[in-house]
């Protein structure tokens, strides 16, 4: 199979999977406790008569599969539906606020590839050395320290007491420092694991053994040959992270008071507003797909057995 064949193949798989997003988020949302209608009216003084017509109005009179083919036809038109808190369209709420994710998610990202290989390689190349323990122990407490509590220690230190970033807002980039580091040492320590392993089982092999008899320095040996090589099944982590990173902006986003989607999301849990957390998660659920795809690609680029084998 030829490489254009194998990108379109990857391609159809991934608008597969988002059909999937979308019938799974769809039918967890319909299955979910509770009903809308009456979240958007007053208990006490609404009438069966006015629960009808608003449900009638909504169409959630409707049986279940009309109820999706309506919403499927809708997002294909870009049509996510509307806030039943304030008849905002979600979609354009969604991508409104979308930037300030995605600049969080970016930078999130940074700071966990960067702490993460850094610190990965420096374990494998100096094993059971101080730098070793030091690296591990940052790595076991990026995947142990929950992202609420890391955010409030940081703002502690670094807003209240040494005052260098502000704690709360999204305008600028020092707005990004805190949360970014927070979101980011996370991610870090499943990196910092993942390279570790990949660079000690590179290291011990045969053309690692080669390339130094051959003359080659240290240095060029471990970043020029055995790094590239380790990094590939290390991809796949900083890939799927990139899903992690996003769902970590809801609890991120409230702590330091952003206005991204995650932001929106929470909002819309404690509204009950259905259309809106229904229409970020499908959001999500669509970048995480293409990042993954663009990750999957990205093999072909690093790895030339992978781009002979295509």
């Amino acid at each position: 199979m030829g490489l254009v064949n194998k990108i379109f193949l990857k391609i159809v798989t991934a608008f597969v999977s988002i059909i999937g997003s979308l019938i799974l988020v769809f039918c967890i949302i319909y299955l979910l406790p509770g009903d809308p209608v009456l979240s958007m009216l007053d208990p006490s003084a609404a009438t069966p008569e006015m629960i009808a017509n608003l449900r009638k109005e909504l169409g959630l009179d409707q049986p279940f599969y009309i109820q999706f083919l309506n919403y499927f036809i809708g997002v294909l038109h870009g049509n996510f539906g509307q806030s039943i808190v304030n008849s905002d369209q979600v979609l354009p709420k969604i991508l409104e606020h979308f930037p300030a994710t995605l600049a969080l998610t970016f930078t999130s990202a940074i700071v966990s590839v960067v702490i993460g290989v850094t610190f990965g390689v420096l374990s494998a190349i100096y094993r059971n050395k101080w730098m070793d323990v030091v690296a591990r122990l940052i790595g076991l407490f990026g995947i142990s320290m929950p992202t609420f509590w890391s955010g409030i220690l940081l703002i502690l230190i670094f807003s209240n007491f040494l005052n260098w970033f502000p704690a709360m807002g999204s305008d600028g980039w020092k707005t990004l420092v805190l949360p970014s580091l927070s979101l980011g040492f996370v991610g870090a320590g499943l990196i910092i694991r993942m390279v570790r392993n990949s660079m000690l089982e590179v290291i011990n092999e045969q053309f690692i053994v080669t390339l130094r008899a051959k003359g080659l320095s240290e240095q060029a040996v471990m970043y020029r040959h055995a790094l590239r090589n380790a990094l590939i099944p290390a991809i796949t982590i900083i890939g799927l992270n990139i899903g992690e990173l996003m769902a970590g902006t809801v609890v991120i986003e409230t702590v330091f008071s952003r206005q991204g989607i995650g932001r929106i999301v929470a909002d819309a849990i404690m509204a009950k507003d259905v259309p809106v957390i229904q229409g970020v998660v499908f959001f999500s659920a669509i970048v995480y797909v293409i990042v993954n795809l663009l990750v999957d690609l990205s093999y072909s680029l690093i790895d030339p057995q992978v781009r002979r084998a295509n």
